[in-house]
């Protein structure tokens, strides 16, 4: 299979993650590779005419006040990577490298990078070849684009760093020898064509909004069972009440928590409540057997949940637009022989993006450890056990641990929601004097979704648990298949054991890429 990339098309964000996750093939239409020269072609004339332009015949950032001979380009591409190339830590796995890459790629393609055409088919040659640049995950200021991160990829492509291949760690040019592949010579821009883009922050914020886009469509089903699980009320969800509330997301999640426990046993008719209160009215106050309303993390799921779903149709619109975008300096343009300095490479609109989508996914971690707490409450839980312990009460403490993680997950993931997108920092002798931090804030926002992930999953225990108690042969057809799949790797807890791999099994799944139900929601277990 192979993915040829198109000028006049725009790439996906599902494209890019499932290209970096098969590791499928790519190349370059046509029409790219003659934009491509064109670009080039107009640079070319440029450097012969003796234009002054910045990183070809000029140097870079702290240094852009010093002028560079032409005929120093190579030294001076060479010197630039290698200069940038100082993130440090723990190195980014290659699914995420290689969304990278191609990010790179897709925007190199739109034709307006002026890079040499022969380099960018190397940088594709390399990607194919399997070859996986070691990243160092942490230095990224996100202005100026993702230099460390791109220059740790351009080394390699260079014959220099380091990269995996075939599950082995290898230097930069042995990893390109073995695959067959000589290394770039970097001319005038090439260097900074490579680095100087948000292709880094594009590529790791491409997967964290994948696997926020599949928790949240999934977490629609989890809550049906948690409304069956607790025993709440239906007719919040009612599409009537909320058309007067014209929220997209609102309305789409609450049409499918009603018509998903249409046939819902579990699930309880309001006006069956209100019928068995008029009963109770007499003549004095005094407490009723039931609340006439459920508590807001079960009848204001649509009201939560909505803004989420539209946060992250925002933040999906924003990623693609800039994964598309020829996100470059200066950018040169065949259409208009012109060179346009510019900043392009600046990170603010995925910063912003990805600050949003950790609060979003700190929004569904609150809401989901509310629920784990109604469940585990005997005094909240509609009749269910204290800690959904049937069996052996006291001498088992049940689930009880699992709320221990819940509420350390939840407390930590809302430290990491405070915004990267406003903590700019000035460098390079005052040039680089407002940065995004985007790579930083899509690290973050990686983090955020994980831990969501955790808290989620030990909510869908908890559901299973409680219905099984309540009797699940009363669910609905919307949630019999997610319950149905949970226990095929959990079963009824009636003993009290770790349930760590249980919770790791169903968070992964949770986030995992992959074929969704019929239903459209829940993940293959």
């Amino acid at each position: 299979m192979t993915f040829v990339i198109e000028l006049d098309t725009p790439v996906t964000l599902d494209q890019l993650e499932d290209a970096a996750r098969r590791r499928t093939r790519v190349e370059l239409s046509e029409a790219v590779r003659a934009r491509v020269r064109a670009s080039r072609d107009v640079l070319e004339k440029f450097v012969q005419e003796e234009r002054v332009i910045y990183g070809v015949n000029t140097s870079m950032g702290g240094f852009v006040d010093h002028l560079v001979p032409v005929a120093q380009a190579r030294r001076l591409q060479e010197n630039l990577i290698n200069a940038v190339a100082t993130n440090v830590g723990a190195c980014l796995d290659d699914t995420t490298v290689r969304a990278i890459m191609l990010s790179r790629v897709v925007s190199l393609s739109r034709g307006n990078s002026a890079i040499t055409p022969a380099n960018l088919e190397r940088l594709v040659e390399v990607y194919n070849a399997g070859i996986v640049p070691c990243v160092p995950e942490k230095g990224s200021l996100g202005t100026s684009g993702d230099l460390g991160p791109l220059a740790a990829i351009a080394l390699v492509c260079a014959g220099q760093w380091k990269a995996r291949l075939d599950g082995r760690t290898l230097p930069g040019r042995q990893a390109l020898a073995e695959a067959g592949i000589e290394p770039m010579e970097l001319g005038y821009k090439d260097g900074l064509a490579l680095i100087n883009g948000t292709s880094g922050m594009v590529g790791l914020g491409a997967l964290v909004y994948g696997a926020a886009s599949r928790l949240v469509r999934r977490y629609q089903q989890v809550s049906a069972l948690s409304v069956e699980g607790l025993a709440g009320m239906t007719k919040p969800f009612d599409p009537r009440v909320h058309a007067v509330k014209p929220h997209r997301g609102q309305r789409a999640v609450a049409v499918r928590l009603w018509e998903g426990l249409a046939d819902s046993r579990l699930a309880v008719n309001e006006l069956d409540t209100e019928q068995t209160l008029a009963g109770e009215m007499g003549t004095v106050a005094k407490a009723g057997s039931l609340a006439i309303e459920d508590a807001y993390s079960i009848r204001c799921t649509p009201q939560i949940l909505g803004p989420v779903v539209d946060a992250l149709q925002g933040i999906g619109a924003t990623l693609a637009d800039e994964l598309n975008s020829s996100n470059d300096n200066p950018i040169v343009l065949p259409e208009e022989a012109e060179v346009f300095h510019n900043g392009h490479f600046h990170g603010q609109y995925v910063a912003m993006a990805m600050d949003h989508l950790a609060l979003a996914l700190a929004t569904v971690t609150n809401l989901a450890n509310r629920r784990v707490d109604r469940f585990l409450d005997k005094s909240n839980s509609n009749g269910l056990p204290a800690f959904l312990c049937r069996e052996d009460p006291g001498l088992r403490l049940g689930l009880m641990g699992g709320q221990f993680m819940t509420a350390s997950v939840t407390a930590e993931t809302r430290t990491l929601t405070v915004p990267m997108s406003v903590q700019s920092l000035t460098t390079t002798g005052d040039f680089q004097d407002i940065v995004s931090f985007g790579f930083v804030a899509a690290r973050r926002a990686r983090e955020v979704v994980t831990n969501a992930a955790y808290v989620v999953a030990f909510e869908l225990l908890c559901a299973c648990q409680a219905v099984d108690i309540r009797g699940a042969d009363k669910l609905s057809s919307f949630t019999r298949p997610l319950y149905e799949r949970t226990r095929a790797v959990v079963p009824f807890l009636d003993r009290d054991e770790t349930v760590t791999p249980y919770i790791e099994r169903l968070a992964a799944d949770l986030l995992a890429a992959g074929t969704e139900t019929a239903a459209g929601t829940a993940p293959a277990l």
